[in-house]
């Protein structure tokens, strides 16, 4: 008996789809986390807005496979969710001490890497690379180390337990994190010499 093909998922160009509002929604949970955590200092509730934030993070891709409304506007907004919740956790958590300057430089550093990378893959007419399982393993973990981190800072009676298992999950983030931006590194280098050979 053979076996029928899988559906194919279409790209659609619309803007108001489940996935595209489960990511605005969100978005608007960064100034949310923000004003929690350095305004208000209320630090349990910013850690439920960031799990909340993080726990979603796979949410809306999967609504979009399940419903075939997978859109361009969705595949922008969801990476750039991510990379605005880790770049505001980041800012909060280096302001607040949660965690030390040297992660915070590291990370950045990675996504500094990463935009030279991009700038001269544009220049050479090519788009970004393909988003590897080893990147969005990292984001994942990443997601899923802040709020615990911050829930043993924010309550001490679980700093125990919290404290360890978070930063477990952030030190695995940060070398899938690095293992990944190598591997767009080498997806980049070959796009530019065979564009060379080509030309030559």
């Amino acid at each position: 008996m053979s076996q029928q093909p899988a559906p194919s998922i279409e790209t659609s160009n619309r803007i108001w789809t489940l996935p595209n509002v489960i990511s605005f929604i969100r978005l608007l949970g960064v100034p949310l986390f923000l004003y929690l955590l350095l305004v208000a200092e209320q630090d349990l509730a910013a850690v439920v807005v960031l799990a909340v934030g993080g726990s979603t993070d796979w949410v809306d891709g999967y609504v979009a496979r399940r419903m075939n409304s997978v859109s361009r506007l969705g595949e922008l907004l969801d990476p750039f969710a991510d990379r605005l919740y880790i770049l505001a956790t980041l800012i909060g958590f280096t302001v607040r001490e949660v965690v030390p300057l040297w992660f915070t430089i590291a990370l950045l550093m990675r996504e500094a890497v990463l935009g030279v990378a991009l700038l001269i893959l544009r220049r050479h007419g090519f788009g970004p690379p393909p988003v590897h399982y080893v990147g969005k393993t990292g984001t994942f973990l990443l997601l899923a180390a802040f709020p615990i981190i911050l829930l043993g800072k924010a309550s001490p009676g679980l700093a125990w337990w919290a404290t360890p298992v978070g930063w477990g999950l952030a030190w695995w983030a940060l070398g899938l994190y690095w293992c990944a931006a190598v591997l767009y590194l080498i997806q980049a280098v070959r796009l530019l010499r065979a564009d060379a050979e080509d030309e030559s």
